[in-house]
């Protein structure tokens, strides 16, 4: 399996992984005011300059992608404290790592996570990595427990929330951040997949 940097030719099958996960695993499902990028993704993530999409091909198919944008995570619908807490432009948010199921369970989530952060510490200007993931798609939740740490799990707020799981990673190169500072800071965590 090749893992590489998605140039125009990918863009097609890293489409498709991507929608059909949002489509199968995701219960919002496809929802254009978080999904946009997905439909243009030359544009979220090829032009941009601290950005990137990631792509595994095997026997000529894309089968798994992971992408960094240049943003934090916006409030709303995000708690207004964790998007204060990872804010634009020195955040480097960790999406669509999306593997296809047949292909799960063989260290692609894994790898692409390292390579991902490794472009964020060579992009410059980021001071931390930050995602979020939906516990409904199998696997995610355990995933990302095993890699990052629990900033907010929004299914323990009032209401529920949107019902997902903030996590931060440390940079590569990077002094760990602490999670301190926040009541709503739950226990320390571990890693899966990122929306």
């Amino acid at each position: 399996m090749r893992t590489a940097t998605a140039t125009a030719d990918d863009l097609g099958g890293a489409r498709a992984v991507m929608l059909d996960t949002v489509y199968r695993d995701l219960k919002s499902g496809y929802v254009p005011r978080w999904h946009a990028d997905i439909i243009d993704p030359g544009a979220a993530y090829l032009r941009p300059e601290r950005c990137t999409l990631l792509v595994v091909e095997h026997r000529g198919e894309i089968v798994a992608t992971g992408a960094v944008r240049d943003r934090g995570p916006q409030a709303p619908p995000n708690p207004p404290w964790v998007a204060e807490r990872f804010p634009s432009g020195t955040t480097a948010q960790l999406c669509r790592i999306y593997v296809r199921p047949e292909h799960r369970r063989h260290g692609l989530a894994r790898r692409l996570v390292r390579e991902l952060a490794e472009f964020a510490a060579r992009a410059g200007g980021y001071e931390v990595l930050y995602l979020h993931t939906d516990p409904a798609v199998p696997g995610a939740e355990p995933f990302w427990r095993s890699l990052a740490r629990e900033v907010c799990d929004e299914r323990t707020l009032p209401g529920g929330g949107q019902g997902i799981v903030h996590f931060e990673l440390p940079l590569p190169g990077a002094a760990p951040a602490s999670v301190g500072g926040s009541a709503r800071t739950s226990r320390t965590a571990r890693t899966a997949p990122a929306h």
